[in-house]
């Protein structure tokens, strides 16, 4: 598909950027060598190609899963304004 300078106006006004005619006409040889480009690429056979995350491969290092508090009860509430029973206390609200 042949990119013309009408085709780059129609992609700005949808993108909402505003491009002078000077730079449709700079941007359209451009724009059609990339999407020349793409085309190359979709008549690469990748039939037995298997996708692809990354380069290299990447294992994810794993931890134990195992429910803990943190055992900072006492740091975290010494920032309360007010704890009692190592629980935050707050004003009873009623409406």
């Amino acid at each position: 598909m042949p990119v013309d300078t009408a085709t780059v106006k129609k992609i700005a006004s949808l993108a909402r950027i505003a491009i002078s005619d000077e730079d449709a006409a700079k941007l359209a040889p451009e724009l059609d060598n990339i999407m020349g480009w793409i085309e190359q690429l979709g008549e690469v056979d990748t039939k037995d190609v298997a996708p692809m995350t990354a380069v290299i491969p990447n294992h994810l290092r794993l931890r134990e899963d195992v429910v803990t508090d943190g055992n900072v009860r006492d740091l975290v509430l010494a920032n309360a304004p007010q704890a009692e029973h190592g629980f935050f206390t707050v004003p009873k609200v009623i409406e």
